[in-house]
């Protein structure tokens, strides 16, 4: 029985699935439109599409942008937030930050729980977890009767210095369940354990308000594929770069809220390893927008804090990535002023550009590289037809005409702007660090990534751009890359000369102990099962903290001291190995090793890319119309050497190989497109 690896990730456009079988190391990839409304149409219908036998899988991984849509679209369940009296408006009230300091009228979004639905108890612990006051049970219960009058599906249970003690919070949680079976309650103290209440408080609101959605989704979704005859569980990616079981999911939704976007960044890291570049930036252009990582040294940069909106914190590790409204459905507008602009606003799934003949009128990046005859009329083979005369009056009307352009000049201009817009992206990640792109190259990926990616590198001096074999979905390989992980955190105050050795391997044993129960929850093997251990530190009276390993081992505080010494001079540019250093957070991540796919390496080269299946003529900005062989990418064999301009068209993306550039095909098949040797 040939047994297969299914990947599927879902877009704002399209939803992409990507097939491995483990006999032969094939990859086989197929794409459908996304559903917003249900993403799991989509899910099914690209199953249906791609000829799969449930039966047949062996693995079926998710990459979901159903948590972070929830919280764009704040389209919750009825939803409520218990905390300490006195403490009601803590997420209102935030850190008093804004997104945009300079503007006066730019207003944070508001709570993701309304303070009509905040509610007080009478409760109290100190910094240290000793009981002030005692749980008001009497008041709970009669507070829990309100909730379900109100018709309440989940709730944040968010009290003070629970981190400390969490034993108030979990009476709490003991009493809404007697009082409303079946309804979703979220801790503080289990979700994040940690200091600073604005952080926890919401972090644990936005776990209560994805509660009832996400787990319904998959939960819904694991049904339908057990019921096509899938035996084993599914794999929902999340952001720390892991993956999770929907019986964690059910606890944890919120980790899943940047699941897609970690995803893509996972496939560029694995793509520059195999391709020998220790230094690489990600492009993931798709249908809506752009995410852009960093891979430096071969490690993926990665954050403790994010948020899908300003102002509303998620205290999770979470790969880094920057996301700009940069898309193929980007509309391109003209301003206020006059100017050219492009996105952030999107065409989306639907209506979508203008030449998809679907209602939209409004000209996007996909309009203007049709025009530019760089696209062909169909997509993702034929599950789109695209209308070239739409594209063009959508073009001409609002950008060409205002600005007196002819349509190809007005279709060229906006390209340029998206591709500005990309670069300063890039700009971000890596100039702002200290970090020269020069010294990188570009992994240039999703639907629309390989149309721009020579032209954002030669905006930044990119000498290479590496575009995958299928980098339509390529996010969705990155699935297939993961393991099954959690992120474990606890609080641990005090200075490292003083510190007990004996306690501080109480407390990582206890953390050890409660991360090898959920992978054994989840059926992770003990053999199979990885536990990192980490702890946070700074210089006595500093505020930020700096996470570095920690070993086992009588020497292990004083290795981890050394290593902190070091990763503060690199951060910081400075050290003071004769301050006293206090230790801060405690961190144990426990890994659940899954099966890698091995991926086949072509064994014959040649420098011949054969014959194009056609020429048509192409614009590009130097040197206007110019006939362009297009080839088939599933003809041209490893090693092939193609001088631009060139077009390079697959099912699920067309890559772009400009004049005075030069591409090849290495032995994993991937483009190597050479832009500084123009």
């Amino acid at each position: 029985m040939t047994q297969v690896r299914v990947a599927v990730d879902v877009g704002g456009t399209f939803t992409d699935v990507c097939i491995f079988d483990e006999d032969d190391r094939s990859m086989r990839v197929t794409k459908v439109p996304s559903t917003p409304s249900d993403p799991m149409i989509a899910v099914m219908k690209g199953v249906e599409r791609g000829e799969i036998d449930l039966q047949d899988v062996s693995l079926f991984s998710h990459g979901t942008t159903v948590a972070t849509n929830a919280l764009i679209t704040r389209k919750f369940p009825e939803a409520a937030m218990v905390t300490t009296k006195g403490f009601r408006d803590v997420i209102e009230i935030r850190d008093g930050t804004k997104d945009n300091l300079w503007d006066a009228y730019d207003d944070v979004p508001g709570p993701y729980i309304k303070r009509r639905d905040r509610f007080e108890i009478t409760e109290r612990m100190d910094f240290e977890g000793n009981v002030i006051t005692p749980l008001d049970e009497v008041e709970a219960q009669r507070l829990a009767s309100v909730l379900r009058r109100r018709g309440v599906t989940t709730v944040a249970v968010c009290f003070i210095n629970s981190f400390a003690n969490p034993a108030h919070e979990t009476r709490m949680r003991e009493l809404l369940e007697e009082e409303l079976p079946g309804v979703a309650i979220s801790t503080s103290a289990e979700i994040l354990p940690e200091i600073f209440e604005h952080d926890r408080f919401n972090t644990a609101v936005s776990n209560a308000v994805l509660a009832p959605l996400v787990s319904g989704y998959v939960n819904r979704l694991s049904d339908a594929l057990s019921n096509g005859g899938y035996g084993g569980d599914l794999l929902l990616l999340h952001s720390g770069g892991g993956s999770m079981t929907p019986r964690m999911v059910e606890r944890f939704p919120v980790r899943l809220a940047a699941s897609g976007i970690a995803a893509g960044a996972i496939s560029a890291q694995f793509i520059a390893e195999q391709c020998g570049m220790p230094h690489a930036v990600g492009l993931d252009m798709g249908g809506t927008s752009t995410d852009i990582c960093l891979v430096n040294d071969g490690e993926l940069r990665t954050t403790k804090e994010w948020q899908v909106e300003y102002g509303h914190p998620i205290i999770f590790p979470s790969i880094e990535v920057l996301t700009i409204g940069a898309g193929g459905g980007s509309l391109a507008h003209i301003d206020i002023a006059g100017s050219l602009r492009n996105g952030p606003q999107s065409a989306g799934a639907d209506p979508g550009p203008a030449c998809y003949a679907n209602g939209g009128e409004e000209p996007t990046n996909t309009d203007a590289n049709i025009v530019l005859n760089r696209l062909g009329t169909e997509l993702a083979g034929g599950a789109k037809s695209l209308d070239r005369d739409a594209a063009s009056a959508a073009i001409n009307r609002v950008i060409g005409e205002p600005l007196g352009m002819e349509t190809e000049e007005a279709a060229c201009a906006v390209l340029k702007v998206a591709n500005a817009n990309m670069a300063d992206a890039v700009r971000l990640v890596s100039i702002r660090r200290g970090l020269d792109p020069r010294e990188f190259a570009l992994v240039a990926f999703g639907g629309a990534g390989a149309l721009h990616g020579a032209d954002v590198a030669r905006e930044l001096d990119i000498p290479t751009v590496i575009v995958p074999p299928n980098p339509g979905v390529t996010s969705a390989m990155g699935c297939l890359l993961v393991d099954i992980r959690h992120d474990l955190s606890e609080m641990y105050s005090g200075l490292v000369g003083e510190i007990d050795p004996e306690d501080l391997e109480q407390h990582f044993a206890a953390l050890e102990a409660d991360a090898a129960n959920r992978l054994a929850q989840e059926r992770v093997s003990p053999e199979n099962t990885v536990l990192q251990r980490k702890i946070s530190m700074r210089y006595h009276g500093q505020w930020r903290s700096l996470m570095v390993p920690m070993n086992r081992g009588p020497e292990s505080l004083a290795e981890a001291v050394q290593t902190f010494h070091e990763q503060h001079e690199k951060e910081y540019a400075f050290r003071q190995d004769e301050q006293a250093v206090e230790v801060y957070q405690l961190q144990v991540t426990g890994i659940g090793r899954t099966p890698k796919p091995s991926f086949r390496k072509a064994t014959e080269l040649t420098e011949d890319p054969g014959d194009p299946v056609t020429t048509r003529p192409v614009y590009f900005e130097d040197g206007g119309w110019q006939d362009t062989p297009v080839y088939e990418r599933t003809r041209v064999p490893a090693g092939a050497r193609i001088t631009g301009p060139v077009i390079i068209s697959q099912l699920d993306s067309t890559t772009v190989v400009p004049p005075g550039t030069r591409a090849e095909i290495d032995e994993w098949l991937n483009i190597r497109i050479h832009v500084k040797e123009a």
